[in-house]
């Protein structure tokens, strides 16, 4: 067994991450409940609407595992059994990966919306809207949470009394080659919907310029923007370190080595998604929208 009381193994970034974690867990909640008072007023057939609701509940599951981390980081002690320990540790990969999947599909029907010039994209019957979504959390319920948390932290024996220390499993080839594949497919499809949305927004701000604020059309871009902004801003940096990560983690096992708490603090900034849904709501605010048109005029005359 790994020696994991090694004091070079101890979590140095501990007041950060607790700082961060504590951020997310109260912007998130906030986001939680301003979205659930504009989701009364959304058409429930459509189909982005029905990704924000899953969104909603993403997140949801996600920071009910977060103060059972904090506690952790507090106490420096895991009280709660390896195997809820595990659990805890997956959620936060499985809740980045699963928000990513909700933000391309947002993104795509969005998309669709733009090209074929239609006001909505909806499901046939609020029957249909629910059936998608319980198929999708059942899929994840009974397939992905399952294989994931029986697979995760079995390659080697581990202190039940220290969680999130699993590095070691990247020992195994397949699972590096897995790790390797799952980071630069998400890094293309991200680079992908940003240069996508680049050739959509610069032809639009050509074209309005001035009067760009006043087009309903563009505001709509701007959503799109946002999406891909949280996956730019809290995904990708992630996947980029996790390659590199990757390849020092086979190199050597010690966690003697930073680059174990580095990536630790790039996972942790993958959680700070959870304030998507409190922009979300202050973006598409009237006083919002009017401040920045203000902003906008005050630039143009100065």
């Amino acid at each position: 067994m790994v020696d994991h009381n090694n004091s070079s193994c101890d979590p140095i970034w501990t007041p950060h991450l607790t700082t961060l974690y504590c951020v997310v867990l109260i912007g998130g909640l906030l986001g939680i409940i301003s979205i659930l008072f504009l989701l009364v007023k959304m058409n429930t057939r459509s189909v982005t609407t029905t990704a924000v609701v899953n969104l909603v509940v993403v997140h949801s599951v996600f920071l009910l595992t977060v103060p059972f981390r904090l506690t952790y980081l507090i106490k420096h002690t895991w009280t709660f059994g390896l195997p809820f320990c595990k659990f805890v540790s997956a959620m936060l990969h499985i809740h980045m990966y699963l928000t990513f999947l909700f933000y391309v599909v947002i993104l795509v029907i969005r998309y669709l919306i733009f090209f074929k010039r239609k006001d909505k994209v909806e499901f046939y019957r609020k029957l249909h809207a629910v059936a998608a979504s319980t198929g999708l959390w059942v899929l994840v319920i009974v397939i992905v949470v399952p294989l994931v948390v029986s697979q995760y932290g079995t390659y080697k024996a581990y202190d039940k009394q220290h969680c999130f220390k699993f590095h070691e499993e990247l020992d195994r080839a397949y699972v590096q080659v897995i790790n390797y594949m799952i980071a630069i497919i998400f890094i293309a499809i991200a680079v992908i919907l940003l240069v996508f949305q680049i050739f959509i927004i610069i032809p639009m701000v050509r074209k309005l310029r001035h009067s760009l604020l006043s087009h309903q059309e563009f505001w709509a871009q701007l959503k799109n923007l946002f999406f891909i902004g949280v996956i730019v801003i809290c995904f990708v940096p992630y996947q980029f370190f996790r390659i590199y990560y990757l390849y020092s983690v086979a190199q050597s096992s010690d966690c003697n080595n930073n680059v174990t708490f580095y990536n630790e603090i790039f996972l942790s900034v993958t959680a700070i998604s959870c304030f998507d849904l409190l922009l979300f709501v202050l973006g598409g605010s009237h006083w919002f929208k009017q401040k920045i048109i203000d902003l906008w005029n005050c630039l143009l005359c100065s």
